[in-house]
């Protein structure tokens, strides 16, 4: 990687890319179950209280709880059955001292009761029930508004929508939400690069993989991509590519043609367009070309064209800019704590991601590296379902070591 004056730490990559950007993706009202995956673009309150009524919470009678005092087992209080209730039904009246309604869970209470009884403290007696123990006020009641409440924010600004909060939202009557809609424009360079529409490849050419990984990782992200085809090793044809690209989405990614050597023209070519911010290199292993720039607020990620370099990149700058320009934050990933099969070194000042297999053997989980170096060695990632990030600060890992692995896929066994 000749060429390379410094490499920018990647905590003060992010910063300085992050302070830079003030563009803000477009809002679209969409219906509420086409949501999911998305990112809200409002706080959303419910209108109404959930549930918007008292309601039995067991299977019992509904009564008035003063009726209940002093009950026991040997000094039972008698109350007389005047209906029942189900679920979707009502009592018609107002429920007088002395009188008891059988309920199921999720009915409404009566008008005048305040308590249910479960079947379990009580025994019906023909058109009577024995109750056997007094009950408090609300006692096994669901009350008005106990769920959500009206007004209460069911889904804050900013968050990603789950099928959960899509459930909440249409239960409160809520069928449309805002939400963002982020478009990102995907740019491959290289002249080695084919298609996978052409492959196999002819000698001297590669499939454009880098492209496939990318745009599945934004639709993972909730993002939609825009693929704008291969640009040749040509500075002007880069130029004018992401420039058109900047001016329609909400960032441009470009893969390939972001290192220090003859064919590199799309640092030359993005600046050009006079970013406010800069961001060439990244003290990274794998990944050290992924570049960055800011131009007018808007964000431009330049990846290496190595596909695990460039999910590397896609993690530090791509990942990051979304969930800012969005107001979202990280979603935690799924860490494990693994005993390292063998030892692990990288440089110093430098954070490396190392690919590993998790098994479990003896009760006991490991973590196998399978590759520290190349950062073209895709099929790490298939093989393997961890990966260790090693911080710059440490110059690896001993065997034995028990180390942090982000999971990305089930363990396996030995």
């Amino acid at each position: 990687m000749r060429g390379f004056k410094a490499l920018t730490p990647i905590a003060e990559a992010q910063k300085v890319v992050l302070s830079a950007l003030r563009h803000t993706p477009t809002v679209e009202r969409i219906p509420t179950p086409s949501a999911v995956g998305l990112y809200a673009a409002e706080d959303v309150a419910s209108p109404i209280d959930v549930p918007p009524f008292d309601r039995a919470a067991f299977d019992g009678y509904a009564v008035r709880s003063a009726d209940t005092l002093g009950a026991s087992r040997t000094n039972p209080i008698l109350l007389r059955i005047v209906g029942k209730v189900l679920p979707g039904g009502e009592y018609p009246s107002e429920l007088k001292p002395g009188e008891a309604v059988e309920i199921a869970t999720g009915a409404p209470l009566p008008k005048g009761a305040d308590a249910v009884v479960p079947y379990e403290e009580a025994a019906a007696r023909g058109e009577y029930v024995e109750v056997y123990k007094p009950v408090p006020v609300f006692y096994y009641v669901s009350r008005r508004g106990e769920d959500v409440a009206a007004g209460e924010v069911v889904v804050k600004k900013g968050r990603r929508i789950k099928p959960w909060d899509v459930g909440v939202l249409t239960s409160v009557g809520i069928r449309e939400v805002s939400v963002f809609k982020i478009s990102a424009a995907i740019i491959s360079t290289g002249n080695e690069l084919v298609e996978l529409e052409d492959a196999p490849p002819p000698p001297g050419k590669i499939v454009n993989s880098t492209r496939h990984v990318i745009s599945a990782l934004l639709r993972e992200l909730g993002a939609e991509s825009f693929y704008l085809g291969l640009v040749p090793d040509d500075e002007e044809a880069i130029y004018n590519a992401v420039r058109e690209a900047l001016a329609k989405f909400d960032i441009v990614i470009t893969t390939g043609g972001v290192s220090v050597g003859e064919p590199d023209y799309v640092i030359k070519a993005v600046s050009r367009l006079r970013p406010e911010v800069l961001v060439h290199g990244i003290a990274a292993r794998p990944g050290r070309p992924n570049s960055a720039a800011v131009v007018r607020g808007k964000p431009i990620v330049m990846l290496s064209g190595f596909p695990v370099a460039s999910i590397v990149g896609f993690e530090v700058f791509v990942k990051p800019i979304i969930l800012h320009m969005v107001g979202a934050k990280e979603e935690p990933a799924p860490v494990v704590r693994a005993v390292l099969t063998r030892r692990v070194t990288t440089p110093i000042n430098v954070r490396s991601f190392v690919r590993v297999r998790v098994f479990r053997k003896g009760g006991v989980l490991y973590a196998e590296p399978l590759a520290v170096t190349g950062s073209g060695v895709l099929s790490t990632l298939t093989r393997g379902n961890g990966l260790l990030v090693i911080p710059e600060n440490r110059e690896g890992y001993d065997e034995g070591d028990e180390v942090d692995v982000i999971l990305l896929a089930p363990v396996e066994d030995a």
